[in-house]
This record gives structure tokens, sequence and C-alpha cells, in this order.
């Protein structure tokens, strides 16, 4: 399997490591996932689940210890309503939607050490249901950034179907990315993956292990990773690059970083891709994936 793909005609690595919840060890962490291989690191400038400030110290420690460029890495970020946010806003709270997003992205350049990024995605719709005026208001916000060349690429993440075929619809500047949650007691969110399949969007897929852990004991898992002789980790991985998404990993261990990287060395057959595509329909046995 490749290393990068092709999104709107930029080139993408097909695995990310994401960088929620690492707080005081962001830039530790991000460090050892750029020497592990890691080329793609998502983060978003909301501190109450990530700390882009130290990505961008990571980033920028790379970089000048010739480790990479900044060429090389694929830097995606976030704008966060003030309702995913603590009290650290990276905005004016009283100002409006289109300034808010101006400001967080501003502070999310300089956190991160560049004069662009490659993505920026909406880090979920303002309600549950449908796309709000101000949804509309912050996508078209993000549409100007892209048009400056600032950030290359949008999407938005945590969303429904519904609303994903209503921005698709209705947007300028059509999404690139969907960043979903991946359960597989819901197909690995089959539907939304089929739309983006069908509109040239690039599925990113988190929480694969973390939201999956009874799945991850059946044992059809256990099965194809014994014939692999690999970690049931790399099986979902790997699974996922060969149905087209792009996972996102957020491990803290070197080891297993290695691992989900070497996930591109080997493939599924057919009948193995049908079966973890079906996992979430089939009896559980054992304890729980570690």
């Amino acid at each position: 399997m490749k290393l990068h793909r092709m999104v709107r005609g930029v080139q993408v690595p097909a695995f990310f490591y994401g960088t929620a919840w690492k707080e005081e060890r962001t830039r530790e962490l991000t460090e050892l996932a750029l020497s592990a291989g890691f080329r793609a690191i998502d983060t978003a400038n909301q501190r109450k689940h990530y700390l882009e400030a130290g990505v961008g110290d990571a980033v920028a420690a790379a970089i000048a210890a010739g480790r990479c460029t900044r060429g090389d890495l694929f830097l995606e970020t976030k704008f966060t309503y003030a309702r995913g946010q603590d009290h650290r806003l990276p905005y004016d709270p009283a100002a409006d939607t289109t300034t808010q997003v101006a400001q967080s992205f501003a502070s999310s350049l300089e956190h991160l050490h560049t004069d662009y990024v490659d993505a920026l995605l909406l880090h979920g719709p303002s309600h549950t249901k449908g796309i709000s005026p101000s949804d509309w208001q912050a996508w078209h916000a993000m549409e100007e950034l892209a048009q400056t060349g600032k950030a290359r690429l949008l999407g938005i993440s945590n969303v429904s179907l519904d609303q994903l075929t209503a921005l698709e619809a209705g947007a300028r500047m059509k999404p690139a990315f969907v960043q979903n949650r991946c359960y597989a007691r819901g197909g690995w969110d089959r539907e939304v993956r089929a739309f983006c399949r069908a509109h040239d969007i690039a599925y990113q897929g988190f929480s694969l292990l973390t939201a999956n852990q009874r799945e991850l004991t059946r044992p059809a898992m256990t099965q194809i990773a014994r014939r692999v002789q690999r970690p049931v980790s790399a099986v979902v991985f790997c699974f996922a690059l060969q149905v087209g998404m792009i996972p996102l990993t957020g491990t803290t261990s070197l080891a297993h970083m290695h691992d989900d990287l070497a996930s591109f060395d080997f493939e599924l057959s057919a009948d193995e891709l049908r079966s973890v595509e079906e996992i979430g329909d089939q009896p559980a046995l054992g304890n729980a994936a570690g």
C-alpha cells in the first residue's frame, strides 16, 4: 500500500498521528511520532483537549534538527466553537463567528510556527442536527483562508451524513476531509464513508481502537492477526487503509507507533476485509483488547 494519497491535488500522508489528550506530553510525543516516521500531525486550537503549541514546538525542533522540512509535513488543525472549549478560548467570545475563525486561525499559525496549514477543519457543526447559520459563517471564513493559500484543504469533523450532505451541496469550496469517530458496530461509519467516496472526500477515522475494544476481541480478529502475524491493532489499521480511510493513531508508545506504520507492509484478503467490515455483528469472545 502507498504511504501517500492525492486529495484534491495535494499529496497527503495516508496515516496521521493524533495529538488529542496528550497535555504536557504533547511536544515529547509529537517528536516521538516524527522520529518514528509519521509525517501528518492532527491537532486543534482547543486547549480543553489539545496543546497545539506543543505540536508546533515539536515540529520546529524537528525541522531545526534537520530531521524533516516543513514541506515534508502535513499539519492539520481545527476551529472549535465555544461550546467545545473551556475558559482558555483562542478568540474573543463576544465576536462574531467570522472573526472568531480568523482569530483562532491566526493563533494556530503562531502555535505551529508556520505561515500556512495543510488542512483546516471545522471541529463539528454547532448543533447535532443541520448546518446552522453559524456553521455557514465559519465555513465561508474558512473558504476565505483557503483562497489566500493559508489553508490548503478544508474539512469537517464529528459530522452526520445529513449534515455532510447539506455542507457538500452548499459550500463554494467543497470539504476535502471528513474526520469522524469510527465505530465497528456502525459498519465503521459505512454510510458517511460511502458518501465520501462518491464525492471525492477523504475519510479520516479516529478512535479506531479505543471505540471498538469489545469488537477487537472477536474470534475473526484474532484469527486474522494470527495469520498475518501482527497485532490486532495493525489488522484494524490495515483494514482502514485498504478500504480507503486515512486512519489516526494517538498511541504514546514508540513500539506501537512502529507497529502502526507497519500496517502498510501487508494486506488482508477480500474475505478478511469483509470479516472486519462486519465485525460489529459478530459474537464477542474473551476479554477486552488492551
